[in-house]
């Protein structure tokens, strides 16, 4: 996956994605990212990128030539997504269409948001990674990498991990246990020291849903409910309402 960044702060993008998971990627190839410094397509000595908004109003806008010049300079792989707070609200299913390209590029909004023109004239796409205001998209861009590159094949250490996590499948992922069986009295559930991976297997479908229905019931309303199968399921574990 091939990802270009626009940004005022490229050491905080790169900083991050120098470590764990990422980092590794990075390292072996399933991953390139670029990052761009806007701040390079200016022609001033103050290499200035923002100017106060016409009509008056608190806060700086970034400016389109700027911009404009830095994406231009470098023939990004599109789409290029602006991350702001009017996009699309990114999750799973916003993340799996973005794998499905062979890359794609990132501006990071900062100050106020940027010139309108920025958006219409230049973007192909707007993603907001909340109802919240950050001080920029840079957070926001590391978010998005992170969500898709790990759907990508050889980013993580096991490709089958990317299946089972949450809201693959609409659901949020079933709890985890590690050793001890037994802290301070909270016992790890029978069935999963139980070896029988097939009633494991039902167990941690039951207590996904189970758990999805109890935290998140607003993802059993978009999935359709939950199913005469699944009833029976969390029947069979005595995890039902």
């Amino acid at each position: 996956m091939h990802t270009e960044v626009f940004t005022l702060f490229p050491e905080m993008i790169d900083d991050y994605l120098g470590r764990s998971i990422l980092g590794r990627a990075i390292d072996t190839g399933n991953l390139k990212v670029r990052c761009h410094d806007l701040r390079l397509a200016t022609e001033d000595t103050h290499r200035t990128v923002d100017d106060s908004p016409f009509g008056g109003g608190a806060g700086m806008v970034l400016m389109p030539e700027p911009v404009f010049a830095a994406v231009e300079a470098v023939s990004p792989v599109r789409p290029l997504i602006l991350l702001g707070p009017g996009g699309r609200q990114f999750n799973q299913e916003i993340a799996t269409e973005l794998a499905a390209f062979d890359g794609f590029s990132l501006l990071c909004g900062r100050y106020e948001g940027v010139d309108e023109r920025i958006r219409t004239g230049l973007c192909d796409d707007e993603i907001s990674v909340g109802d919240f205001v950050l001080a920029g998209g840079e957070l926001a861009a590391l978010v998005v990498i992170e969500t898709v590159a790990r759907l990508q094949p050889g980013v993580l250490g096991n490709d089958e991990s990317a299946l089972s996590e949450s809201h693959t499948e609409g659901l949020l992922e079933h709890p985890h246990y590690t050793r001890p069986a037994n802290f301070r009295g909270l016992e790890v559930p029978d069935v999963l020291r139980s070896g029988d991976h097939a009633r494991i297997g039902r167990w941690r479908r039951a207590a996904s849903l189970a758990k999805t229905i109890a935290a998140r019931p607003d993802l059993i309303t978009k999935r359709g409910g939950i199913s005469d199968e699944e009833q029976a399921l969390l029947a069979e574990f005595d995890l039902g309402n």
